[in-house]
């Protein structure tokens, strides 16, 4: 299992865009909660309210996800990273495997 990582505007969004994700079959699930950030953009340092996602996936599916936020995400360049689960309860992973292969 992977866990994708990536932040939206706000947490509508992240709504809109998770929503599409789970309805492709990409990913089991995706959290999304809301954060500010912090960060340079053009040389203009930025404080801003976005909403993270979280999405819950297979390892095969990850270059999928990155090609799916890549078309659907409203930045010009979302950060999308990967983080691999070395240790998942079995039901769950037998759950979200079924529910993503359909």
């Amino acid at each position: 299992m992977v866990f994708i990582y990536t932040t939206c505007k706000d947490v509508i969004q992240a709504k809109e865009l998770g929503k599409k994700i789970i309805k492709a079959r990409v990913a089991v699930c995706v959290n999304i909660w809301p954060i500010e950030s912090v960060y340079l953009w053009e040389n203009d340092l930025k404080e801003e309210n976005e909403a993270v996602l979280m999405i819950k996936t297979n390892e095969p599916k990850m270059a999928e996800i990155e090609e799916f936020l890549r078309k659907h995400h409203t930045y010009s360049t979302p950060f999308i990273g990967g983080v691999h689960i070395d240790r998942i309860n079995h039901e769950y992973k037998e759950w979200a495997t079924q529910q993503i292969v359909r």
